[in-house]
């Protein structure tokens, strides 16, 4: 009597190594690629400096105001009636071209894109701004310089005690004295020029 064997029987070693290799090289992949991904993660993080999202807003709404700070001085130097007046707005456009400047370096090293112009709420008050003349124009330029300089003295404050980013929270706190000392020129401006526009 002729015994015939199966075909599984026949090479039951061969067929369990080969389950088992199978298994082997199933974990090793997992586990290759587990670190490849961990790995791939944590160089993106690590390449990644970007600031936080309050501190991100930050240098965005102190771009939009330096812009309008620039806008606004240069619009003085054209129509500004008095000495005062102009030799004000000379120094707002350039001490704001050099924090702008200083800004911009920072936004990129921080991975913040940053607006391009001032908001629509400051253009809108640069175009009220000049239907003005004479010492009309002066008062009203001092007298807005005077609250600019009140939101951006308030703004950088906070930064400066506030930022998570290291090199923010610094250079908002570099700022900040400019600022309040820009406010308290402007505050003896809105005076000086309210006196001039009554006496007209």
């Amino acid at each position: 009597m002729t015994l015939v064997r199966s075909s599984s029987s026949r090479f039951p070693f061969p067929s369990a190594f080969a389950a088992a290799s199978m298994a082997v090289v199933s974990v090793l992949a997992a586990g290759t690629a587990g670190a490849q991904g961990t790995t791939t993660a944590q160089s993106t993080a690590a390449s990644s400096p970007r600031a936080a999202h309050a501190d991100s807003s930050f240098l965005k709404d102190a771009a939009e105001a330096g812009y309008a700070e620039i806008d606004a001085g240069k619009l003085a130097l054209q129509k500004g009636a008095s000495a005062e007046v102009k030799a004000f707005a000379q120094k707002m456009v350039d001490d704001h071209k050099k924090a702008d400047s200083e800004l911009q370096s920072l936004a990129a090293a921080k991975g913040v894109k940053l607006p391009t112009d001032a908001t629509m709420v400051a253009k809108g008050k640069a175009k009220i701004l000049e239907k003005r003349d004479g010492t009309g124009f002066d008062h009203a330029y001092a007298e807005n310089q005077v609250s600019a300089h009140k939101d951006a003295v308030e703004l950088f404050d906070k930064a400066s005690k506030n930022a998570k980013d290291a090199d923010v929270k610094a250079w908002a706190a570099k700022t900040l004295p400019t600022l309040q000392h820009h406010l308290q020129e402007a505050q003896a401006l809105e005076a000086s020029t309210k006196a001039a526009d009554k006496k007209k």
